[in-house]
């Protein structure tokens, strides 16, 4: 079965700082890469950042370059997601999901989501 749990959201400052977590199913790490995706509402679910499966290669979007860090830690099947410098447009609930790394795009192989964590940054 498929495990994607994201946490580490919250309610911060602009200009604040967070770190998201995600654990997923032991299968998906070593194999797949991974990424993180956000979506406020009313809006499009989009990728934020990817990392291959030996963190050889990220990338991520133009709004987040230079402020978020994506990383993995393969022996604890956890993805993370260093957030600095956070912004009121920041703002989405963040999810988690793998799948095969392409061009600076990540492919998911499944549907599948996790319930996300939700980030707020306001004054």
């Amino acid at each position: 079965q498929v495990q994607l749990v994201e946490s580490g959201g919250g309610l911060v400052q602009p200009g604040g700082s967070l770190r998201l977590s995600c654990a997923a199913s032991r299968s998906i790490f070593s194999i797949y890469a991974m990424g993180w995706y956000r979506q406020a509402p009313g809006k499009q679910r989009e990728l934020v950042a990817a990392i291959t499966t030996t963190s050889a290669y990220t990338n991520y979007a133009d709004s987040v370059k230079g402020r978020f860090t994506i990383s993995r830690d393969n022996a604890k099947n956890t993805v993370y997601l260093q957030m600095n410098s956070l912004k009121p447009e920041d703002t989405a609930v963040y999810y988690c999901n793998y799948g095969t790394y392409n061009g600076g795009r990540l492919y998911r192989l499944s549907d599948y989501w996790g319930q996300g964590t939700q980030v707020t940054v306001s004054s």
